[in-house]
């Protein structure tokens, strides 16, 4: 496969997969999983909002800090989310 192609696979995709602690959050309830994947996507936006912002500025490490939160909570985001056709447990 060559280099400029993304990865198929999930784990390389979304490294947070890999960590012990996903498994922990795919076990949680299916409502618990949806409201904190909901909190973690707004997280995740108003993060990217304000590394744009500081990027403007010029303020390059508090963008570097913002993209980084950014990128963090939209890959919990996918964690927590259910999945389609999931039944409620």
């Amino acid at each position: 496969m060559s280099d400029r192609h993304r990865s198929s696979q999930a784990e390389v995709r979304n490294p947070l997969l890999a960590l012990p602690a996903a498994q922990h959050i795919n076990a949680l309830p299916r409502e618990a999983r949806q409201a904190l994947s909901s909190l973690l996507r707004e997280l995740s936006l108003d993060a990217r909002e304000r590394a744009e912002k500081s990027w403007r500025q010029n303020k390059a490490p508090m963008a570097a800090y913002w993209k980084a939160v950014s990128v963090y909570a939209g890959h919990l985001h996918r964690v927590a989310r259910p999945r389609a056709g999931e039944t409620p447990r």
